[in-house]
């Protein structure tokens, strides 16, 4: 591992402010909900979105504003998805000039984000009336409000930072992210604003966002349903100082495995904050023909709604992960799977050679009522190897999705 996880937040880059408000599009007056990102320098930039046909008015705008390959803020407001509304582009782009009115920016250089709910007119006038605030309390130290700002039905903000040197220069990489539910990110209400002060070209940024996001958004699921409004995008402000990054060499290899590390740890976070959750369910897979293979299985594994459900009554029910990898669709000899649980109690095997095999259910009962399981699945075929990450099913979620929009 070359790099170290830090103490730090979407600030932890050199060039890079942030603040967080209340401006009133929620009405719980102790709820932040609008939350600006600034760098002091225009910025290489790239982003990944929802594969859901019915896409966000920001995520249009945004696509448009990055086809340059530059940006230089962020704003998000939470509260309002600004989704499938009439008026949803003009929005959008209104709150990209309102940024651009206030910084010595350009509107095109404006990433936008909204999160909350579908289908309901987003009111402008509350952030452009907060815009003197959210300017005024930019900071190195504003990036906790920031995370929590664009929240919605999370129950903690999600940062994460890590340091890593590239051609002999500390370079840092930073984040904040939001989703709690209708998480089950499928990109080429998850939101999540990533900044570096690496020098990288804007192709060479691109590549690395999209590798990152498979190998750790897309490798999430909470409830199954993939949002409309999912982007991921991250800003490099160079000024680490390191060589500009134009090539896969080992300084790209060296920066993408410091993103993937800031991507996994905030994906981590996510799925442990799923709505209604109590436990965080690692599905580790090993021994697949293909890492394809190995990546489905995984995935299969923790969207089963079944399993879920039993995690959550700290149930070893092991046919269950059985049941998930044998409709996976991927390449596997189920006569070979071998299945335990893990947490910090212990490990116990459930299955060998997809056949039951005699445990203790009491410390398979202790193992599984920790807050993190890990779902250890060997295919013994290959070389393949994937996490996923997801959560359990409790009443609460049902309770929580019952009445969102009230």
């Amino acid at each position: 591992m070359a790099y170290t996880i830090i103490n730090g937040s979407v600030t932890a880059a050199k060039g890079f402010q942030a603040s967080g408000v209340h401006c009133g599009i929620r009405k719980n007056k102790s709820k932040r909900d609008l939350a600006l990102i600034y760098c002091e320098k225009k910025c290489t930039a790239a982003a990944v979105y929802t594969t859901n046909l019915v896409q966000s008015s920001p995520i249009t705008v945004t696509r448009k504003n990055l086809q340059n390959g530059y940006a230089q803020a962020v704003i998000c407001n939470s509260g309002n998805a600004n989704t499938c509304n009439a008026d949803g582009m003009e929005k959008a782009e209104m709150m990209c000039r309102l940024v651009a009115d206030k910084l010595p920016i350009d509107a095109e250089d404006v990433i936008v984000g909204s999160t909350g709910v579908i289908g309901q007119i987003l009111p402008i006038e509350p952030i452009a009336e907060g815009m003197d605030q959210l300017v005024a309390e930019l900071s190195v130290d504003g990036a906790t409000n920031a995370a929590e700002a664009i929240m919605t039905t999370d129950t903690i903000s999600k940062e994460v930072a890590v340091e890593t040197t590239i051609n002999g220069k500390t370079v840092r990489v930073g984040g904040i992210s939001k989703g709690s539910g209708m998480i089950h990110p499928n990109m080429a209400t998850m939101l999540c604003f990533v900044t570096t002060d690496a020098a990288i070209s804007a192709p060479m940024l691109q590549k690395a966002v999209s590798t990152a996001a498979d190998l750790t958004f897309n490798m999430i699921s909470i409830d199954g349903d993939t949002s409309t409004n999912d982007m991921l995008s991250v800003m490099a402000s160079g000024l680490a100082g390191n060589e500009e990054i134009t090539a896969e060499n080992e300084d790209y290899a060296a920066f993408l495995e410091a993103l993937t590390a800031v991507c996994r740890g905030l994906s981590r976070l996510m799925a442990k904050d799923g709505e209604g959750a109590t436990k965080l369910l690692i599905c580790k897979v090993s021994g697949a023909k293909t890492e394809k293979d190995a990546k489905g299985v995984a995935k299969s594994v923790i969207c089963s709604s079944l399993l879920k459900a039993a995690m959550f009554g700290a149930d070893a029910n092991w046919g269950r992960v059985l049941c998930a990898i044998g409709y996976s669709g991927c390449d596997v000899d189920v006569h070979k799977v071998d299945v335990s649980f893990a947490s910090k109690a212990g490990t116990i095997d459930v299955c060998k050679d997809g056949a039951g095999i005699e445990f203790s259910e009491e410390l398979a009962k202790t193992i599984l009522t920790e807050d993190e399981i890990d779902i250890l699945v060997a295919l013994n075929d290959g070389d393949g190897q994937a996490e996923a990450y997801g959560c359990d099913l409790t009443y609460e979620y049902v309770k929580i999705n019952g009445d969102y929009r009230t």
